[in-house]
């Protein structure tokens, strides 16, 4: 019995540490191909052998390094396609988080959608979106909407604002009804009660929820494929241009992918707090 909860346990560690190396190597084989010379890009020793920053200098200064790279596609650095990644993916997850908020707590104390309602917001998910990327930009067109922050803002917000919807209304049934009675009891109206009980205690889902959909919106790419091109590209799209007369250019690709991850990970670190209290938020009560 004892070597068969050996070999049972071993095969555990075994199988987690395989887990791991699958998902892990090629993060790490994009961070040290992004300190990689041109010339080690495609060698396949691990660790470079002359570490460099010219992928990041190349970031923001394409003109430099053209010679040595390959004449590139980039004619703008990437600080534009930044900040424009920035704007949307920040200004649509407060849109969606504010709209799934106030629709969840509806959902959850009056039942507003009625018992279909609520569901239909998750078929808007159901169909990969290649299917409806067409007449919306169609649709874009006709309202001069093609290329603008504002189109893909609004987009954004009503693609991802089912997940804010789903997401708040667990955190928002998990509250007790009682306290808001009493809160009402106590002279508070519904409105008072709204933002002064629920909206505290349904904070960490709010963080949770906020998180999700701007890692949805932050690497979101057949949409601003689609329906950008100067004014208001962004990241994703941005990265796919680099594209030089030798092929793909993986250094900078790889630095940029470094850069990209910067924004999530660093907020994510700022908000953990919220996070361990919202993953485990309802599980003792």
């Amino acid at each position: 019995m004892r070597t068969r909860q050996l070999l049972l346990r071993s095969l555990r560690y075994i199988l987690i540490g395989v887990f791991v190396l699958w998902i892990l190597v090629p993060v790490a084989w994009v961070v040290t191909l992004a300190f990689k010379s041109y010339a080690e890009w495609r060698v396949s020793y691990f660790i470079p052998k002359k570490p460099t920053l010219d992928n990041f200098i190349v970031l923001f200064k394409p003109e430099v390094f053209t010679g040595v790279m390959g004449a590139t596609a980039i004619v703008e650095p990437v600080t534009k396609p930044l900040i424009n990644s920035i704007l949307i993916s920040a200004f649509s997850t407060i849109l969606a988080v504010i709209i799934g908020f106030f629709t969840a707590y509806g959902a959850s104390r009056y039942n507003t959608p009625g018992p279909f309602g609520i569901f239909f917001t998750l078929l808007t998910r159901m169909l990969p979106p290649a299917t409806f990327v067409t007449p919306i930009m169609v649709y874009y067109s006709s309202l001069n909407l093609l290329d603008q922050h504002f189109g893909l803002i609004v987009l954004y917000s009503s693609v991802t604002v089912t997940y804010g919807i789903w997401i708040l209304k667990g955190f928002i049934d998990a509250i007790p009804v009682e306290w808001e009675e009493a809160a009402m009891l106590e002279g508070a109206s519904p409105t008072r009660v709204l933002f002064k009980v629920v909206l505290p205690l349904a904070r960490p889902g709010l963080v949770v929820s906020a998180l999700f959909i701007f890692l949805l919106n932050w690497t979101e790419l057949l949409f601003a494929l689609v329906l950008t091109n100067i004014n208001a590209v962004t990241l994703p799209v941005h990265i796919s241009k680099y594209v030089g007369a030798v092929g793909q250019l993986y250094g900078p690709q790889a630095a940029l992918a470094l850069v990209g991850s910067i924004i999530p990970v660093v907020i994510g670190y700022l908000i953990q707090k919220h996070l361990v209290t919202g993953f485990t938020f309802g599980m003792v009560r």
